[in-house]
């Protein structure tokens, strides 16, 4: 066991000020149990808790550190700017070099809107959705997160799946009769609610690869049967690319799986881990948004400078170097090589998710596709895995219901090393 006091000294008075001592659920540890790790620094592959423990990551701060954490032209460009100012509330040049960079990278963004976290893309994107068809219904898929705005919340995952929160206090039965849900992965479910709800979706907002119920790849048909509904029935398609967004390729989720969208949210990938978002997509539907148009948003920190540069720099990185892409690749599919070799000799029954630099381990004996194959696993035995791995020096995410995020800073040695500790790890399971 490591030594973590200072962490249970800090999380002890967290709870004195803050609701539960954590600013987002998910650290609390709940589905895990324990105490959360209070982080002091990382670099590169790794995390250093305040108890000087150090830990390779799988995090990567649920996605934007694809480079690795302080990546150093990065932190260089936050240094410099910082110097002029860290917010001015009028516009910068960086905005735009950061829109073109955008439309260059992503496929079918004619317009983009800079906003300030992945929630406040989606919620804009939903609104813009609305607006653009005079619609009020949309349709999401349980499990899928997308922020915590009200209508995001009917049947989401991530950390509402991990604290098995079914139904939210604060979110109106108006809200909630305004979102249609059904199984991902269920294209024939769609499809009736479409027919149902005739003439009344706006919206059909999905992960393209779901990260918030462990990492599900969508079923072969499944996001093209999607399209070819919402261009017949004229409805808005979004992807949800906060996770998959120039991860997974240059383009993303689009360019990877080979389905457009008509908008499209990003979330701290953009940023470089910063506090940012973005909603964007075709041209007729972004110009509905104000000033052009009457569908309204805004904020003074949207297109921060100090943002916008981190993410500048990244993003430009990636541009430059696509074979990042394949070095990720190849790392996450020799993690997971190593985890089924490891795994299939225990026994016990298992199945691993993986898509480009995304991949989660679930301890089932049925093919994980949607929520509920994802709920019904054996998440009691990844609890005790995540923690035989914290104890061996590996930080995974601490939830059965979230993705791994793999960073090109692991070296070959730290995926041994990871392969090792859960051969390790499986002996107290």
């Amino acid at each position: 066991m490591k030594n973590i006091q200072t962490s249970e000294k800090l999380f002890s008075r967290a709870q004195q000020s803050i609701p539960g001592g954590v600013n987002s659920p998910v650290r609390a540890f709940k589905s895990v149990g324990g105490t959360p790790l209070f982080m002091q620094k990382a670099k590169g592959s790794y995390l250093y808790d305040v108890d000087g423990n150090q830990y390779i990551d799988y995090i990567a701060s649920w996605g934007p550190m694809i480079l690795g954490h302080a990546y150093e032209p990065v932190v260089k460009a936050i240094q410099e700017y910082a110097t002029y100012s860290t917010s001015y509330g009028a516009p910068t040049e960086l905005e735009i070099k950061m829109a073109e960079l955008i439309k260059r990278m992503a496929p079918n963004v004619d317009l983009i809107r800079m906003v300030s976290s992945g929630t406040e893309a989606c919620m804009s994107a939903i609104r813009v959705a609305r607006g653009y068809t005079g619609r009020n219904k949309i349709l999401k898929f349980e499990g899928c997160y997308h922020g915590h705005a009200d209508s995001f919340l009917v049947k989401a995952g991530s950390g509402l799946a991990t604290l098995d929160i079914q139904t939210v206090p604060g979110v109106t039965a108006g809200v909630a009769n305004d979102t249609l849900t059904c199984a991902y992965n269920d294209l024939a479910a769609v499809q009736q609610l479409a027919k149902a709800h005739k003439g009344e979706i706006a919206a059909i907002i999905v992960e393209p690869v779901a990260g918030n119920m462990g990492c599900i790849l969508p079923a072969p048909g499944f996001l093209e049967g999607i399209r070819q509904l919402c261009d017949k029935e004229g409805i808005v398609f979004i992807f949800d690319e906060v996770m998959t967004g120039f991860r997974l390729t240059p383009g993303g989720a689009q360019q990877k799986l080979g389905v457009n969208a008509d908008l499209v949210t990003y979330g701290k990938v953009i940023g470089a881990g910063m506090p940012v978002g973005a909603f964007g997509g075709k041209q007729e539907i972004m110009e509905v948004v104000a000033p052009i148009g009457k569908v309204y948003q805004a904020g003074t920190l949207s297109g921060n400078p100090i943002a916008m540069i981190a993410g500048y720099t990244l993003l430009s990185e990636l541009e430059k170097n696509p074979a990042i892409y394949n070095e990720l690749d190849e790392k996450t599919s020799y993690l997971k090589k190593g985890l089924q070799d490891v795994l299939s000799a225990w026994g016990e029954p298992f199945v691993i998710n993986h898509l480009g630099s995304m991949i989660s381990v679930h301890f089932s004996e049925h093919a994980i596709t949607d929520f509920a194959s994802a709920a019904s696993a054996n998440n009691a035995r990844f609890a005790k895995y995540f923690h035989a791995m914290l104890d061996r020096g590996i930080y995974l995410p601490p939830s059965a219901f979230e993705s791994w995020f793999l960073n090109n800073a692991l070296t070959k040695e730290d995926i041994d090393k990871t392969i090792a500790a859960t051969k390790e790890s499986l002996v107290t399971l």
